[in-house]
């Protein structure tokens, strides 16, 4: 059995019937959702699991990894900083001041990863609002030619 917060993937011998699985999943509006186990014993499955089925099948069908972890769970600052992408030590000014907040446990911090993914999402639109506009000020002054 994996460790719940191992990234899991769908293989090259998988994928295709992952992409064909998420194509169903979003086609089909089923009422009442349901699994069906090995032994062809049927649980039906709450709204909340199946679209998060839906979330996962989606991903992986895109050919990326997912990780499941609880919002709650606490992350070490080496955690948090390479789910950023960025180094610890840029990670930890961000957090002393102030923008992500955090815990101590002795010397260490923590972090919630509901916290950490909220400033994430937050940086990201940021991000793409002053990409957007940088665009939008190069096409403004002429800095992309029209080709024919």
């Amino acid at each position: 059995m994996m460790d719940a917060a191992s990234p899991v993937s769908a293989s090259e011998h998988a994928l295709a019937e992952v992409v064909e699985l998420a194509r169903l999943m979003e086609a089909k509006r089923v009422q009442r959702p349901k699994l069906i186990g090995p032994g062809g014993e049927t649980l039906e499955l709450p709204e909340p699991v199946f679209h998060l089925l839906h979330q996962v099948v989606t991903v992986l069908a895109r050919g990326d990894a997912v990780t499941v972890v609880p919002v709650h769970k606490e992350l070490t600052s080496q955690q948090a900083a390479d789910l950023l992408n960025v180094s610890r030590q840029y990670l930890v000014r961000l957090l002393d001041q102030g923008v992500i907040p955090y815990s101590k446990t002795g010397k260490h911090r923590r972090i919630r990863i509901n916290d950490l993914l909220t400033y994430k999402r937050k940086r990201d639109a940021q991000r793409q609002a002053d990409l957007d506009e940088l665009s939008q000020m190069s096409q403004d002054f002429g800095g992309y030619s029209q080709c024919s």
